[in-house]
């Protein structure tokens, strides 16, 4: 049996439960007391706050590797997941942890495509894409109803126990904060806004492989590229794309730019089939721990809300396997031991990415925004290994040497005040 963060099980918090009153000890250690009643319906091994990516994946990877834990996967939308496409690549994930991700898969490809103003590459690294939509199905297919709590907003997060907006409360042997977001007062950062689209064609595109990037397109509000995924002969997904000062997004604006690019693709557009938009964090500097500090409640936190993103690109998918990965391995998981394991690794995680948080400096803070395309441009020059290891942030020492060799992609009155800032 699951013990509590006090060491005593389940079964015998629900004996207590079932009578006249809590034990003190246990009623401090779930973070409520008697004005909370708390049902006994309600009493969980693990609540997860954001039915998002992150926290998707951990309920799936507990679920598969520890049944015998009893779960809630809160979500305040009526959905799990959100409305996303996410994309990875083969040499993000280690191959132990792709079962993990298998079930999800929409589509992939052997390789990718870029396109700079000075060349155009062809990647070999395997490209995969989900759909939320898939998220959704293997939740509800596999987790049983008591735990697939959408529709359910939280109001409050408190070591044990989670209040929701309706007045109700859910208390558990240890919460985990996955909402995203949060207080980012505390960091330097910038805007990577996107507007995506599903177009349906009258005719087949063409399109063999993805676009990671075309920066061939007009920069406009910083560095801007074209990303497209063709999901089959006569289905794209374009999705507009701004590393940007300002979360501002012109939604119009990046509609009209979808279609000039489909009609520069000399592609007829019958239906658009779905739409989605982000505006994420691109960190590149700050006070880690001070955004910590600036984001209450329990330190068991995973996705955004921690800062487990990659700096340049804040892609969430690679780091929430990890993480979920992790947490289902944990011999014993209570508040404390999960507290632990999750701002350990959000640390780490930051202070790994002090180079690509670099890069990220030399893109909004060293280049003129027309020009913040450059790193990318100059970054895809180099062998597709490093690549690989670039994205899935295991740069080595040699690998950012080689990084940082060659035409700098921004002045050197520049780069050398930024390297001697954020290095």
């Amino acid at each position: 049996m699951p013990q509590s963060p006090n060491g005593q099980g389940l079964s015998s918090l629900f004996s207590y439960m079932l009578g006249d009153r809590l034990p003190p000890a246990t009623a401090i250690g779930y973070g409520f007391d008697m004005a909370d009643k708390a049902h006994q319906q309600n009493q969980y091994d693990l609540a997860i706050t954001g039915g998002g990516l992150a926290g998707g994946l951990i309920a799936l990877a507990l679920h598969t590797l520890r049944p015998e834990l009893t779960i809630a996967l809160i979500e305040a939308e009526d959905h799990f997941g959100g409305n996303h496409i996410w994309s990875f690549f083969d040499s993000d994930i280690e191959p132990e942890h792709r079962w993990l991700l298998d079930p999800l898969i929409s589509r992939q490809w052997d390789q990718y495509d870029v396109h700079f103003p000075k060349y155009s590459r062809s990647i070999n690294n395997r490209y995969y894409s989900i759909d939320s939509e898939n998220l959704d199905r293997e939740l509800r297919a596999r987790l049983p109803a008591t735990a697939l709590q959408s529709g359910r907003k939280a109001k409050t997060i408190a070591e044990g126990l989670v209040h929701l907006e309706n007045g109700d409360a859910i208390a558990a042997c240890a919460v985990l904060d996955v909402r995203g977001g949060g207080d980012f007062s505390a960091l330097e950062f910038g805007w990577q806004k996107f507007c995506g689209q599903m177009l349906q064609l009258r005719k087949p595109h063409g399109l063999k492989q993805p676009i990671i990037m075309d920066a061939t397109v007009e920069q406009i509000d910083g560095y801007r590229f074209v990303y497209c995924l063709p999901f089959s002969a006569t289905e794209v997904f374009v999705e507009d794309t701004y590393y940007s000062d300002t979360p501002a997004l012109d939604m119009k604006a990046a509609h009209r730019r979808i279609a000039r690019y489909a009609a520069e693709q000399g592609w007829e557009i019958v239906h658009i089939l779905r739409e989605e938009q982000g505006k994420l964090p691109v960190l590149y500097g700050g006070d880690f721990q001070k955004f910590w500090r600036a984001n209450k409640g329990p330190d068991a936190r995973a996705g955004a809300r921690a800062g487990l993103i990659q700096p340049i690109t804040s892609y969430s998918l690679p780091m929430a396997v990890r993480t979920a990965m992790l947490i289902a391995e944990m011999p014993e998981i209570n508040q404390g031991k999960l507290n632990k394991l999750l701002k350990n690794l959000a640390t780490k995680h930051w202070k790994d990415g002090k180079f690509y948080r670099m890069l990220c400096a030399f893109m909004f803070k060293g280049a003129d925004p027309d020009k913040r395309y450059r790193t990318l441009e100059h970054t895809y020059t180099k062998d597709e290994k490093l690549l690989a290891r670039f994205y899935a942030g295991k740069t080595t020492k040699m690998d950012q040497a080689k990084l940082l060799t060659g035409k700098p992609p921004i002045p050197i009155s520049r780069a050398i005040p930024l390297l001697l800032k954020y290095r």
